[in-house]
């Protein structure tokens, strides 16, 4: 099973805000007043006016991510943490095998990271985008790890979470679903 995500992740009003006027910008309700907003060509094209570059060598921590975090882009990143904290998420998953690495802007700056994990052979707190989440705010609460938390589990892909944002759903959904099909029975 794979897994794949290019996200920013923040506060849900801050990011509504902030995209109110672009097209290409869909959100994902995630918990705790948080959302996920699917980096995509499309959207950082709109939000830069420049196309995404990607690297074609394999991230590691010198480079952790595959997307090339132009001028524009981390300046927009900056410009929006100053209503508060907002991440980059990058996750990508097949066979076992993988790599996370997130980065933390507030305050109009670069406040932690970026962090970079192939070998996730440390403690699930210290794994990149648990880490970032702390640093956003998330609870721990009823699920393994903040990531699970939030529920950035829910979808498998960033394509998965356009999807999801488009339908309005939570990250909650399935849950519902069931609970409804039991009520029924």
């Amino acid at each position: 099973m794979s897994y794949q995500l290019s996200a920013i992740v923040a506060d849900a009003e801050l990011l509504r805000e902030q995209t109110r006027e672009l097209d290409y910008a869909v959100l994902g309700k995630l918990r705790q007043d948080f959302a996920l907003l699917p980096v995509t060509p499309q959207f950082v094209e709109e939000l830069t006016g420049t196309p995404p570059d990607y690297t074609t060598d394999e991230p590691d921590p010198e480079h952790p991510f595959t997307l090339i975090l132009s001028p524009a882009l981390t300046d927009a990143l900056a410009r929006w943490s100053l209503r508060g904290p907002v991440a980059y998420v990058e996750a990508e998953f097949a066979g076992g095998a993988g790599h996370q690495a997130a980065a933390v802007w507030l305050d109009g700056t670069l406040s932690w990271g970026p962090r970079f994990d192939a070998a996730f052979d440390g403690p699930r707190p210290g794994w990149p985008i648990n880490a970032a989440l702390v640093e956003l705010g998330a609870e721990p609460g009823q699920w393994i790890d903040p990531f699970a938390e939030l529920g950035l589990h829910v979808e498998r892909s960033t394509e998965g979470w356009l999807a999801h944002g488009r339908r309005g759903l939570s990250v909650d959904y399935w849950d519902e679903l069931a609970d409804e099909w039991e009520s029924r029975q």
